[in-house]
């Protein structure tokens, strides 16, 4: 069961648990991200299936997600002959930073809605105790 908000703010929390949380990313998937970002090149998958000791198609899968997220880029080499590959890189740290900020001023702007609403609902509703007198 995933921590409240509250632990998890609590916590210490580190750059990959920040993107752990804001992407929902399995170990995997940060297995095979930190693969990418510590490689000199970019590398297909089945490189990074190789250096993650995991079959092709799981870490397909795992890559699959980090490109939705937007956390890897993906390019096609073609062959002189026909063809083509994929390779797959990081993409530009600051830019993630940048969609991992939009993203928490999202959430903030909807988290207030709903204390908003909150308020609104309960504020009404809610009348502080009379006081007793002796």
């Amino acid at each position: 069961m995933p921590d409240s908000m509250a632990e998890m703010l609590r916590k210490d929390m580190k750059c990959e648990g920040l993107l752990d949380c804001l992407h929902g990313l399995k170990d995997l998937d940060r297995e095979c991200f930190e693969t990418l970002a510590r490689s000199d090149e970019p590398l297909t998958v089945d490189e990074i299936a190789d250096r993650v000791e995991r079959e092709r198609s799981t870490a397909y899968r795992s890559i699959q997600r980090l490109l939705e997220t937007g956390l890897i880029e993906k390019e096609q080499i073609n062959y002189d002959q026909g063809g083509y590959y994929h390779v797959y890189y990081p993409t530009d740290p600051e830019e993630v930073a940048d969609d991992m900020q939009r993203l928490l001023n999202d959430w903030y702007a909807q988290i207030g809605q709903l204390i908003q609403e909150f308020r609104t609902k309960y504020g009404d509703e809610v009348e502080p105790p009379t006081p007793v007198e002796n």
